[in-house]
């Protein structure tokens, strides 16, 4: 639909530079280049503004959505009853379930979802000027192009298309729009960062090489697996368009407790129980979570939340996943673990192909280290499949959805170490925990995740927790290039420093290279900071912002270390620096925006360290002296031995 030239908002707009609006061929491309491995988009982990009250209508019906007919088509799969149904007779889950972020996955564009600023933001790169508005509660964006025709040809007419999805709603949101294929919708290649409150381009919110070029997104295929409920992607191979239909857009009741429609129709056959009573499982005709084998339960979070092997031959991308809650995922879509990628003979051929693949996804020794995999974490930790204590362990073992805040969705009564306590009960008494963590009891060092789950995931620009249980070892670091927990809280301290305490504590051998560089005397997080590669550089740039090793390690040595990454090449490691510079305090200059290449010889910072603070510098970076000349020559002996390796961690 052409709707004619809008005028442009003043002093409103962004240049950037990234390919936008593909053509049907292109956008087919991107579907085939994933199409053997599932890549969920992001889940929330941090806490963000409060979620709108009010129920997303259905889509294909909202009258005060422009555009509907254009959009992927809500209801109408077998056996599904959709979230609705649910009230009549589970209120209060229903209202657990409406505050969370899993239903906010994705949503239709109406003012209650659109947490962006579309009210006459002008956004351009090199090819296309977008100019988004809302007339009347409606969302639309007015696209032309910002570069002038070839001599003697016309200029490309204006296009107004209305604003397709919103996929997101606690760390950022991502915007979708139709192409004309069917209901095929593409990625807006501008992303709403929600606590700047600011438009960056969406490649500038993965951590990818810089001159890595932006792949076209597109919904049907990609981020509906995992980001709408019994979704049929119905796709049209041979007229490379998608007619895609949804039990429900954003994760419902029905993703985790199976289709309903027979529990909801045998529900309202059956006289209603008295106060108290419950009616046999075998009755219900449904899925509980609680209820059922614990492997089996934690394979429904597994589902989304991990990395898993499929044939495109197998019809998915017409008629989705056959995948239920309760039944085994191994048998349709087995999960890839990096140490044994021979239980999928297809994946081990694909391998051989693309070697460097699982690089994107895992740490050399297997581990997972992107977010949104946590399921591949808890399979590989010791506390699976063998408890010493002999209970079962899974996801639900310390999540609740229910019972728990948005933010983690952690079980009021498995917050802090409660969790691990179910299991290691003999840490319930304060001598025996401190004589186990050699830190004083409610310190950050006391704290069970902080030592044997650290942040070493990274994902929604930030480190998170990883879920693969493991104890923190130096050696293990040599080998993979991992931060170890201790050095992460302990951000001031050498790799030799750390070393020698795990050996006086635990009898752990000490490493031929305890320094892991040229001298011992480096704080491991200036060394990882400065000389490593992107995937370790974002997370120390994280932990320099996190309160626990901020209060650990101290403050006034970071920032130079702050400094170069502000500069760095990555755009994402930049982001998150800017972010820990300002919990440190530390002025950013008014025009510094991370999502543009650095500036060469220009401060990031406002203010320029003083003497103090280049002093306690150099004393952690292994210099002498408070001089700027003495600062500038520690940064570039670390800086000619940085990692430059190209670096992609697929979220």
């Amino acid at each position: 639909m052409n709707r004619g030239r809008l005028k442009l908002a003043p002093g409103r707009e962004l240049g950037q530079t990234i390919p936008v609006f593909p053509s049907r061929s292109s956008v087919l491309l991107a579907c085939v280049a994933v199409s053997g491995i599932i890549a969920s988009c992001r889940p929330p982990e941090t806490p963000g503004r409060a979620i709108n009250a009010e129920l997303p209508p259905a889509v294909e019906k909202s009258p005060a959505i422009a555009g509907a007919d254009r959009l992927p088509v809500r209801g109408g799969v077998a056996g599904y009853a959709g979230s609705e149904a649910c009230t009549e007779c589970h209120a209060d889950q229903h209202a657990s379930w409406h505050r969370s972020y899993h239903r906010t996955m994705t949503q239709g564009p109406t003012p209650g979802a659109v947490q962006a600023d579309f009210n006459g933001v002008t956004l351009t790169n090199e090819q296309t000027r977008y100019v988004l508005t809302r007339p009347r509660d409606e969302f639309w964006i007015h696209m032309e192009s910002a570069v002038p025709p070839p001599p003697g040809q016309p200029a490309a007419e204006p296009v107004d298309v209305p604003l397709g999805l919103v996929t997101g709603s606690h760390h950022m949101q991502v915007f979708w729009m139709g192409n004309g294929a069917g209901n095929t919708q593409i990625g807006f290649p501008f992303t709403w960062l929600i606590p700047e409150k600011r438009w960056v381009p969406r490649h500038a919110t993965f951590l990818r090489p810089p001159d890595a070029p932006h792949r076209a997104e597109v919904w049907n295929i990609v981020c509906s697996r995992c980001h709408a409920t019994g979704t049929e992607p119905h796709m049209d191979r041979v007229n490379r368009i998608f007619s895609t239909r949804v039990a429900e857009p954003g994760i419902s009741c029905e993703a985790c407790h199976g289709p309903a429609e027979r529990h909801v129709a045998l529900a309202r056959t059956l006289p209603k129980p008295t106060a108290g009573a419950r009616r046999p499982d075998q009755d219900l005709a449904i899925v509980h979570p609680g209820k059922i084998d614990p492997a089996r339960s934690s394979q429904i979070c597994a589902f989304c939340h991990s990395m898993k092997w499929f044939d495109h031959n197998a019809g998915w991308s017409e008629t989705g996943f056959a995948y239920r809650p309760g039944e085994d995922l191994e048998q349709t879509t087995p999960v890839i673990r990096a140490t044994a990628t021979n239980r999928a003979p297809a994946l081990a051929e694909y391998l051989e192909r693309n070697p460097n693949l699982l690089t994107d996804f895992f740490w050399p020794d297997g581990m997972i280290r992107v977010s949104g995999r946590e399921y591949n974490g808890l399979i590989e930790s010791p506390c699976y499949g063998k408890p010493k204590s002999g209970k079962s362990f899974s996801c639900i073992s310390c999540h609740s959805l229910h019972e728990g805040e948005p933010d983690d969705q952690l079980t009021p009564t498995r917050t802090g170490n409660r969790a691990c306590l179910q299991c290691h009960e003999r840490f319930n008494d304060p001598a025996s925990l401190a004589g186990h963590t050699h830190h004083r009891t409610g310190s950050s060092g006391s704290d069970c995740a902080n030592c044997h789950m650290p942040h070493t995931t990274y994902g929604v620009l930030k480190a998170i927790r990883s879920h693969q249980i493991s104890s923190p070892r130096v050696q293990n670091e040599l080998t993979t290039g991992r931060p170890n927990a201790c050095n992460l809280c302990h951000l001031d301290q050498t790799l030799k420093w750390t070393a020698s305490h795990l050996a006086a504590w635990y009898g752990h051998p000490s490493p031929g290279r305890a320094d892991g560089a040229d001298g011992a005397a480096v704080a491991d997080s200036v060394r990882l900071a400065l000389s490593g590669d992107a995937g370790q550089r974002v997370l120390i740039a994280w932990h320099l912002g996190w309160p626990e090793a901020m209060r650990v390690s101290g403050t006034n040595w970071v920032a130079p270390v702050l400094e170069q990454l502000l500069s760095d090449p990555y755009a994402a490691v930049r982001c998150v620096a800017e972010r820990s510079a300002r919990a440190q305090g530390l002025g950013i200059r008014s025009d510094y925006r991370y999502e543009l290449p650095p500036a060469t010889g220009r401060e990031s910072l406002a203010q320029a360290a003083g003497s103090t603070e280049r002093a306690a510098f150099l004393k952690v970076a292994g210099g002498e002296g408070d001089s700027v000349e003495a600062v500038q020559r520690t940064l570039g002996q670390w800086l000619q031995q940085r990692d430059g390796r190209a670096v992609r961690l697929r979220e």
